[in-house]
């Protein structure tokens, strides 16, 4: 399908070369760590994607929340990606209360001096992209989106006791999804269900897969040194936030089930949980309350849960681990698992979402969230090593084809296109899912 499509649209009046590309994240930061609060999978998209495109010439700046007010207005990374803190409500506001201070946000960050030199806004998230609406229609500058989560999606997908993303939300993703030049899916059921449950136009919807940085999560780091650091033993890991939605509680679970499963003399099996609270505290996805539910099982002695860390510490925790688990509820793309697979590292997940297109022969899905039917899923790789080998393997070389580079170059044409500069006068009828 050419670019016409897009300029069916709404075509540009900033016709011409890419030079400065705006992100909005509203709610979370870049500069935070992800794995905890807020901050997760999107953080990692929008770095890594900020730095790719200054490697290509490209003025990048990022909007977000200030959280502090010692926070400067600008903090510039070592390649020269700019990060703006906007003000818009008071610092230490919840992100279920940031909707009331979207108004403040757009008000703050419509006067600040960089945006009309911008070419590009891409909004992130609901919030970002409710922001970058009221944008394009004060500057006339195109709108790409990428939501990363649907409200729809978790509504359908809720754990007990989790709370339904409100009605505001519902509406402002209906309202991006209209008025956006183009929106950036995650993956074929993710694209599927802004189509289906969104009425988005096929023709502004362009599936580009989030990548995986191959030079950090690699199957070169020496594995038998970094189970040494966790005490040897059979490891299966968790790696994410600390919430329902995520199922950590689903991980101590099949831990549990395991013991009944795996022979009496078989190494002991631990399970290590990287990742902070996030959200609404929850009594089984709260530190506290999986410390109590690993007691309850009888796993208490097996079990470790260790905050969120940099991405060269998390890689060797990949690489030290039999299995990784995921257990979400819901992913629109599932990044631990590919990085996960790129260290070598099988997985479990369950088989929602973007899981369903990055998990192939380098792990198992699952189509339930009971913790036996996880069991049953790791044990081979727990007990058979050419299993487990070959699982290895195959994850890689799946996770070799989802570089950042790609990414980018594919997030680029989408930039390109919108613009309308001739640059991208066809797009690949096989990354659009055609």
């Amino acid at each position: 399908m050419n670019h016409k499509a897009w300029g069916d649209a709404r075509p540009s009046d900033r016709a011409g070369p890419l030079r400065r590309v705006g992100l909005l994240s509203v709610h979370t930061s870049p500069l935070e760590q992800p794995g905890a609060g807020d901050s997760g999978g999107m953080n990692v998209y929008l770095t890594s994607l900020a730095r790719q495109l200054r490697r290509r010439g490209i003025a990048v700046d990022v909007f977000t929340r200030s959280t502090g007010t010692d926070l400067p207005p600008t903090v510039h990374l070592d390649d020269g990606v700019a990060v703006h803190h906007i003000s818009a409500g008071p610092s230490r506001a919840a992100k279920s209360e940031l909707a009331s201070h979207l108004c403040a946000f757009y008000l703050t960050m419509a006067g600040h001096p960089q945006v009309a030199e911008l070419d590009v806004v891409h909004g992130h998230y609901w919030m970002g992209g409710w922001v970058g609406r009221h944008l394009r229609r004060r500057y006339g500058m195109p709108l790409i989106q990428s939501f990363h989560t649907l409200g729809r999606v978790k509504n359908s997908t809720l754990a007990p006791g989790d709370q339904p993303e409100p009605a505001l939300r519902l509406a402002a993703e209906d309202r991006i999804v209209r008025d956006a030049d183009a929106v950036i899916a995650g993956s074929a059921h993710e694209r599927a269900v802004l189509e289906q449950c969104y009425g988005a136009s096929p023709s502004r919807v362009q599936i580009v897969p989030a990548g995986v940085d191959l030079e950090i999560f690699s199957d070169r780091i020496d594995r038998n040194r970094a189970r040494q650091d966790l005490g040897g033993g059979r490891i299966l890991l968790f790696v994410g936030r600390l919430q329902p939605l995520k199922g950590p509680d689903v991980a101590i679970r099949t831990l549990a089930a395991l013991d009944r499963l795996l022979p009496a003399d078989a190494l002991p099996t631990r399970l290590v949980i990287v990742g902070g609270p996030s959200g609404p505290a929850s009594d089984e996805a709260h530190p506290d309350g999986l410390r109590d539910l690993a007691r309850k099982l009888g796993v208490a002695d097996r079990v470790a849960i260790l905050a969120a860390r940099p991405q060269s510490e998390l890689a060797a925790l990949y690489r030290a681990a039999d299995v990784v688990l995921v257990p979400s509820r819901s992913e629109s793309f599932g990044l631990v698992a590919l990085e996960a697979q790129a260290c070598g590292t099988p997985v479990v997940a369950a088989d929602v979402g973007g899981l369903q297109s990055i998990v192939g022969s380098g792990g198992t899905l699952v189509h339930t969230l009971d913790a036996d039917a996880f069991a049953r899923a790791a044990a081979p790789y727990l007990l058979d090593p050419r299993t487990r080998v070959a699982a290895a393997e195959a994850g890689r070389a799946m996770a070799l084809a989802y570089g950042w580079d790609v990414t980018v170059d594919e997030t680029l044409e989408v930039y390109q296109a919108v613009l309308g500069d001739g640059t991208a006068e066809e797009f690949d009828e096989e990354r659009r899912g055609a």
